[in-house]
């Protein structure tokens, strides 16, 4: 016979009688009939070419055969039994891609979410790539302007951030006398937000950056006066590294949106991280005054909202 004759089942029932040597104390345990084990255990002799008992009117002996088998087959037994176990409670794999400005918003969540699902791991990779590609990914985080993609995580809002040894300067001043810092090659998140502001600013000293992450970074260095996404920021405000110390945020139409291939859509690992991630009622850290939220492009349209 071939190995892959190999009557599997037959390898516990042989287990089971071989520790009892009695064919209906071994049928109890394994809830078959006597005469499936009788069946199982000849099936089994036959494949090896040699008997495993004795019958005798009493019960069973182990054959030679069936003694030199026996320790060998339970020991493979139990190692398939542990590689089963670590198998079955080994935690799910979610691949991740999400773009490196939004690490310092993600990553406490993601250590949050692993703590109340320790079975689901979050395998994360990060990207400068702004593509809506998923190959070889479960999810992805984009940055956009497209609302018909994907599950909304928070739109774009806004609002310059400092070091916190500057909070005790004039908010007015330091429009005055700090470096700008742009996020990007161009000047356009400044401008967007000095366009709804009621500062009047000059930017005489710029600083940019090709991310908005490096952007803040320099800004917790006290290199200069930050704009930024306000969730983005809010683990350096939390901490105390940042202040926000104005009112007027400014939404530019962007948003960062979680992705997933319409065939995920059922894996219920999955939703619990979409869930997670996309809760309503996360809390935006900064000033306790009310905040002027500006629609960009709807001069004149604001809405306050208590932080």
């Amino acid at each position: 016979m071939s190995r892959r004759d190999l009557p599997i089942n037959g390898l516990q029932t042989f287990l089971v009688t071989a520790r009892y040597l009695n064919l209906t104390r071994a049928a109890t345990e394994l809830c078959i009939t006597q005469s499936a084990v009788s069946r199982q255990i000849i099936a089994l002799e036959a494949w090896f070419g040699f008997p495993l008992f004795h019958r005798h009117a009493r019960g069973l002996t182990l054959t030679p055969g069936g003694e030199r088998l026996l320790p060998k087959l339970g020991s493979l037994l139990e190692q398939l039994y542990r590689l089963t176990d670590d198998v079955r409670q080994a935690p799910r794999q979610l691949r991740l891609k999400a773009p490196s400005c939004a690490m310092r918003w993600l990553v406490p969540k993601l250590v949050s979410f692993e703590q109340q699902y320790p079975n689901i791991h979050v395998a994360l990779t990060t990207t400068l790539d702004h593509r809506r590609r998923l190959e070889d990914f479960d999810a992805a985080i984009i940055y956009g302007h497209d609302e018909n993609e994907g599950t909304k995580l928070f739109d774009e809002e806004l609002t310059p951030v400092m070091a916190s040894h500057f909070s005790s300067a004039d908010p007015t001043l330091a429009l005055q006398q700090l470096t700008f810092l742009h996020p990007t090659r161009d000047t356009r998140d400044w401008q967007l937000w000095l366009k709804h502001s009621p500062l009047k600013a000059t930017m005489l000293r710029n600083q940019h950056f090709d991310t908005m992450d490096l952007a803040l970074n320099a800004a917790c260095q006290g290199f200069g006066i930050a704009i930024a996404d306000i969730r983005l920021a809010e683990p350096e405000i939390t901490q105390g590294r940042l202040v926000a110390p104005y009112t007027q945020r400014v939404r530019t139409g962007a948003s960062y949106r979680l992705l997933q291939p319409p065939e995920s859509v059922q894996d219920e690992n999955q939703q619990r991280l979409v869930h997670w991630l996309s809760q309503a009622d996360r809390q935006i850290t900064g000033s306790k005054k009310p905040t002027q939220v500006f629609l960009a492009g709807f001069d004149g349209v604001s809405a306050e909202t208590p932080d």
